[in-house]
């Protein structure tokens, strides 16, 4: 198996050799996650941005107006989407964090047919328009959404749906290796 730092196009930095004030930013990963994303170490060259990103990303995927879990399947609809292979291994490991069901998880592709609510499937329509773009959601499919959402849950989903669009370019652009997850 070869070095996953090589596979990267540019340095995925070791906790040792991130600034130190990104190192904190390690620890928390470490302890809640029970790993650093390899998105981390690559941030980890830009000293103020994976500070930046934890802080951007903690309301964004964390429980809020809508639960993490379904935040989590959200984005790895919208990685998946994308063709992201790394994201999608991250969102999903995330949303088992979360209490995201296997039978969720498994059926972010196939969301119609899947274990969720009108509400839910609702969401993971508005993020398929939001991908194609912006301009993709007219007045018919807000109010389509906003029968299921309150405003604050729409502001979520619209920021979640919009921010994975970015996280997927950013590290296919880079060849972010899939981070090595904890055996179970």
């Amino acid at each position: 198996m070869s070095d996953t730092n090589e596979l990267a196009r540019v340095p995925m930095l070791k906790r040792d050799e991130a600034p130190e004030d990104v190192q904190p930013i390690y620890d928390k990963l470490l302890a809640e996650r029970h790993v650093v994303p390899n998105m981390f170490k690559v941030l980890a060259n830009v000293p103020g941005l994976p500070q930046a990103i934890a802080a951007f990303l903690k309301p964004l995927v964390g429980d809020g107006a809508m639960p993490g879990w379904y935040k989590e399947l959200v984005a790895t609809r919208v990685a998946s989407l994308n063709d992201c292979e790394y994201c999608v291994k991250a969102h999903e490991y995330s949303a088992k964090q979360k209490g995201a069901t296997p039978e969720q998880i498994a059926s972010c592709n196939s969301y119609e047919s899947g274990p969720f609510t009108e509400s839910e499937k609702a969401g993971f329509r508005y993020a398929d328009l939001l991908h194609t773009s912006g301009h993709a959601i007219d007045d018919a499919a807000f109010a389509a959404l906003s029968a299921h959402f309150n405003p604050q849950q729409i502001i979520e989903l619209t920021m979640l749906a919009a921010a994975f669009e970015m996280f997927p370019r950013f590290n296919l652009a880079l060849r972010v290796p899939v981070t090595q997850l904890p055996a179970e």
